[in-house]
């Protein structure tokens, strides 16, 4: 048997952090059973059917390493509408479905409560189709449904508290639950990993493969991703988007190394580890059943620690796209043409120890590249105070008459200026700091002034004086 797995999402406009955790966990199992990966877009929801939204997951995959054409698809659910249809005639006309008028409203006056499910009123009125009449599976009214499950176990569900649920609605059209088992069943899907919100419906999907005479996949429900509340984690609530991560400066390799111990971990006592150590470890079996909690804070450590390791000359390319701007990531302060990539080339070294997002990389380095910084207002009255006045006219003063303009010379003569005045370096730099980048916190200032040049040094610290009067 050829190992068939699937990944399906649905066009939202966004691609969640969890999906892109199903989506890694199917990958992962395909390649160590030398299967194949399959995708499907279930874009039914005519108002979720947007092409941009679809090349949104195909962008989204790309990025977590899930690259075009080397997948099977995208298949579109869209597409087996006809065979959709067909499944749910034959049902029908073997007596395992039938027709129903029953509204929500007449339901709940048999019932006399509105959380008791259906009640089978129609099972035996032989309605047939029309307008406004459902088709609903009939349920077993003995037995058990046992759900193989490779991370569960067999959790086991009695048929008798399983309601004839509705599978086409009165229009014809399926609704999820019988779509998603057609569409399994016509791609010969033989393992189904998906999240534990769906383990619900899998006794009545299981229901439906077997009614329809086919054997069910196996099925393997990971963990739910859940938030520091331990909520499960909403698009209404959370920041779930896979987007909103790459274009805040999350590398893709940090991404999905973090994904992939959302109920799972590698052995020994590690966390980051190659990408290959992860597709040689991962068992399915081993995840835990557990929520996941999806820690931010450790995913920017986790980033933190990729953008460290990287090349310098990598380093510089990854961050292009925030030194330039793209169609989602927003432009720099600066202009282009004031951009100097030797400049940055210089001092890309020393942001890379000191960033956790690539993102961040902007405010580190705009004083290089703009006509005057850009002064942040409580940096300038906390390091503005008494005296401040008197240090910049000495450190003017000392860095004019300095015969080389290197970081160790800029070091000892700001030094000293500062013991003058009974005054430690630390203590001494700031307003220099400041008035240079506009900010208390940043790049190794002497290093920076040295990349920024006796003339532009020179000059800020002369517009900051003038500032303090």
């Amino acid at each position: 048997m050829t190992v068939r797995v699937r990944f399906a999402p649905s066009p939202t406009g966004m691609f969640h952090v969890g999906g892109a955790r199903s989506a890694l966990q199917n990958w992962i199992y395909a390649k160590q059973q030398g299967g194949v990966f399959v995708l499907r877009i279930e874009d039914t929801d005519a108002a979720r059917n947007k092409p941009e939204w679809t090349e949104g997951i195909l962008s989204a995959l790309d990025w977590i390493g899930i690259e075009r054409g080397s997948y099977e698809g995208p298949h579109f659910q869209s597409e087996y509408a006809g065979e959709h249809r067909a499944a749910a005639a034959r049902l029908h006309e073997a007596g395992r479905a039938y027709y129903c008028d029953c509204t929500r409203e007449a339901v709940q006056a048999r019932t006399g409560s509105q959380y008791q499910g259906y009640d089978g009123f129609c099972r035996d009125r032989g309605l047939q189709a029309g307008e406004g009449r459902a088709l609903r599976f009939r349920t077993p009214d003995e037995g058990e449904t046992v759900v193989v499950d490779l991370i569960r176990g067999e959790p086991t569900f009695e048929n008798k508290l399983i309601e004839d649920f509705v599978i086409a609605r009165g229009d014809g059209s399926p609704v999820f639950l019988l779509a998603n088992v057609v569409d399994d069943m016509t791609m010969g899907i033989t393992h189904v990993i998906r999240a534990e919100e769906h383990l619900p419906n899998t006794p009545k999907q299981q229901l439906l493969w077997d009614a329809l005479g086919v054997t069910p996949p196996i099925w393997a429900h990971v963990p739910v991703v859940v938030n520091e509340k331990r909520q499960k984690l909403s698009k209404r609530r959370d920041k779930v988007a896979l987007e909103a991560f790459r274009d805040e400066g999350y590398l893709a390799e940090a991404m999905r190394n973090y994904l992939m111990l959302l109920g799972w971990a590698p052995s020994g006592d590690r966390e980051i580890v190659p990408w290959s150590v992860i597709e040689e470890e991962y068992r399915l079996e081993e995840v835990n059943p557990s929520p996941a909690f999806f820690d931010e804070k450790k995913l920017r450590a986790f980033n933190g620690e990729y953008i460290r390791a990287l090349g310098v000359e990598e380093f510089v390319e990854a961050c292009q796209p925030w030194l330039t701007g793209t169609g989602t990531i927003a432009p720099p302060p600066w202009q282009p043409e004031e951009f100097d990539a030797d400049a940055f080339a210089a001092v890309a070294p020393l942001a890379q120890t000191r960033i956790a997002l690539l993102s961040e990389i902007v405010p580190n380095v705009d004083f290089l590249f703009l006509d005057a910084p850009l002064i942040d207002e409580a940096a300038w009255a906390k390091a503005m105070k008494e005296g401040a006045a008197e240090l910049l006219d000495a450190a003017t003063a000392a860095f004019e008459a300095l015969e080389s303009w290197d970081a160790e010379t800029l070091k000892s003569t700001l030094e000293a200026v500062g013991a003058e005045r009974g005054l430690k370096l630390g203590k001494a730099q700031a307003p220099v700091r400041v008035a240079v980048t506009g900010r208390t916190v940043g790049l190794p200032l002497f290093e920076s002034l040295e990349v920024l040049g006796r003339e532009r040094t020179l000059s800020r610290l002369r517009a900051a004086r003038v500032r303090l009067v």
